[in-house]
């Protein structure tokens, strides 16, 4: 269900219509704050607001690329630890029916 929210962003309102949570908006917000403070800070002259929501978005873009390659290694380790399980079963299953079957025939 839509509903209207109003968020500051680097010192400007912002009013939306979201069918978003409000809390979970804020959240970001405040994220997206957080990193405008920490630009201002570590900048010895004062960026348009534009120039420090391109920045902050650039940051945050990339957070989210690192994000999706460590993600994409992380599955790629998994699947491959899986599929090792899998072939260690397998060849311990196989050696305990061969086991079997030459006991089956003493």
């Amino acid at each position: 269900m839509k509903h209207s929210v109003t968020l500051e962003i680097a010192g400007t309102k912002f009013r939306l219509v979201a069918d978003a949570d409000e809390e979970h908006l804020g959240r970001l917000a405040r994220i997206v704050n957080q990193r405008v403070d920490e630009l201002r800070s570590k900048t010895s002259h004062i960026p348009t607001s534009s120039q420090l929501l391109a920045l902050v978005a650039l940051g945050l873009a990339d957070d989210l690329v690192t994000a999706e390659r460590r993600e994409a290694q992380i599955s790629e380790l998994t699947r491959t630890a899986v599929a090792r399980a899998i072939e260690r079963i397998d060849r311990r299953i196989d050696l305990d029916i061969g086991e079997q079957a030459d006991s089956d025939t003493d």
